[in-house]
């Protein structure tokens, strides 16, 4: 693992994964990852449970992860590679991350139950996640002020010559300079806008 990605869902975590991918020539774990390995669901919900995190099995063939699931236990993932990055992403404020995480993730979370057994027990692992972050992570206020939390108990925890900080516009040079690649010529990729995902996941 050269990158364990601390920032929470909905601050441009899947065209981070995209450019990770890229720039490290190997797989970045995500949310999306999840749906590829089903046997993967039963191993986070047993963290979400309390158990330790399977790192090594769950990271295993990846160069880096990020987003939910992984940012339940980014510290837990932090430790077990010590020689990680470890990458903050943020968005300009609270209230910007909220409008777009209750606009996304959240409202597909209040769906309700979904009828297939491999969603049914993914929903209920992402839905633990949700409430290990916050349990009123429906409460605009309370969510935006676990968010703060969240970073803030980041940056007080990880050395500043271990930690980058990262918004969706910083492009390539931050996460290139930490991992010491060359930056690509080409456009820092843009992908899963708020409109895409509700689009995607049949929100409108």
């Amino acid at each position: 693992m050269r990158l364990v990605g601390a920032g929470l869902g909905r601050t441009g975590t899947h065209s981070l994964k995209i450019a990770l991918e890229q720039i490290l020539g190997a797989p970045c774990y995500h949310m999306v990852e999840v749906f590829e390995h089903p046997e993967h669901i039963a191993l986070w919900q047993d963290a979400v449970d309390g158990h330790p995190v399977d790192c090594e099995t769950l990271m295993d063939g990846f160069a880096a992860g990020v987003d939910w699931p992984v940012v339940g236990f980014w510290a837990d993932f932090a430790t077990a590679f010590p020689d990680a990055v470890v990458l903050l992403s943020t968005r300009s404020s609270a209230a910007a991350w909220w409008k777009s995480a209750n606009e996304t993730i959240f409202a597909v979370s209040r769906r309700g139950t979904p009828d297939d057994a491999v969603l049914r027990a993914q929903m209920h692992m992402i839905l633990g996640l949700f409430d290990r972050f916050t349990p009123a992570w429906n409460d605009a206020d309370a969510a935006q002020r676990a968010y703060d939390a969240h970073n803030a108990h980041v940056r007080a925890t990880v050395p500043s010559d271990r930690l980058v900080e990262w918004q969706p516009g910083d492009g390539w040079e931050p996460l290139c300079a930490a991992l010491g690649v060359p930056v690509p010529a080409e456009p820092f990729p843009h992908v899963n806008t708020t409109d895409e995902f509700r689009a995607m996941t049949g929100l409108v």
